[in-house]
């Protein structure tokens, strides 16, 4: 009972810090495919450390098979897409809209775990995502109704949620028999490497930004990335993708909140009540999950 506590209080930090990604990369003055390598490669220098001076990760790196390889690999494909498509969403519509859109990961993660992993869900679990997308809706409706720009923001971002629920599937599987340190060097590291090329096929700068968006890059790195999405892999032994999937509906709830201290973007209403449709959501689908 308590591990069972203490993971979904780790899931509650994870999903919070993940909540600044949005904020940061609105922060940062560079364009989408750097910031997105800056925070993947940080992320890589950060970990790095646990990997060359704890002999089992070592090991276990050295021990890989070319199928845990491959599947690395694959899991740092989806997340560089993941990033690319997200943070480009970022310049044609609000930080509200693009996060309620990319994380509405329910739709894709439910729909796999169900024909992928024969997960089976309650009415009431059901129930309980079917409200909190509502909320979701309810507070990105505004840009809906704006623009043709800010419905192609809205549609980067949908694809976005896509990916990284392909990455959750992926980390699901291999994290079964796959520490946390080596899957993240693996999965990071490759994502890293795929958006160096694509920035530089886009002939971009990797230097001469600065010294606020290189804080901003660390911010995404240590913050968003560290503390949000590993902690996230980490959570993925334990808990199923659909879960974690779910819990990232939050993150829409913490951007919101920091937009409003640090971007001086209002909270409406209208936000307020898609808030609260998405708390009831999220507890009751992880009431009834738990009790299916």
């Amino acid at each position: 009972m308590k591990s069972q506590i203490s993971r979904y209080l780790a899931l509650f930090l994870g999903v919070f810090a993940l909540s600044t990604s949005a904020i940061f990369v609105k922060l940062a003055d560079a364009p989408s495919s750097v910031i997105a390598f800056y925070r993947l490669f940080f992320s890589t220098l950060i970990l790095l450390p646990f990997l060359l001076f704890n002999n089992k990760n070592r090991q276990e790196l050295i021990a890989l098979s070319k199928k845990q390889w491959g599947f690395g690999l694959l899991s740092g494909l989806f997340l560089a897409i993941h990033y690319v498509l997200w943070f480009e969403s970022l310049n044609y519509t609000s930080v509200a809209s693009s996060t309620v859109i990319v994380t509405l990961q329910p739709l894709f993660s439910i729909s796999g775990g169900y024909f992928l992993f024969k997960e089976r869900f309650s009415k009431g679990a059901l129930t309980g995502c079917f409200i909190a997308i509502i909320g979701c809706f309810i507070i990105g409706w505004r840009d809906f109704q704006i623009s043709n720009q800010a419905f192609f923001g809205d549609l980067l971002a949908f694809i976005a949620a896509g990916m990284i629920t392909c990455y959750f599937f992926v980390g699901h599987y291999v994290r079964k028999n796959l520490s946390l340190i080596p899957y993240s060097i693996i999965g990071y590291s490759s994502s890293a490497l795929f958006l160096a090329f694509y920035a530089y096929n886009q002939q971009v700068s990797f230097i001469h930004y600065s010294l606020h968006t290189l804080y901003s890059f660390i911010g995404l790195a240590f913050i968003a990335t560290i503390l949000g999405q590993t902690i996230l892999n980490w959570l993925l032994k334990w808990l199923s993708t659909s879960i974690v999937s779910m819990s990232i509906l939050g993150e829409t709830i913490g951007t919101c909140i920091l937009a409003y201290f640090i971007l001086d973007e209002i909270i409406s209403l209208q936000q307020g009540i898609g808030i609260m449709f998405i708390l009831l959501g999220l507890a009751l689908f992880l009431f009834k999950k738990n009790n299916s």
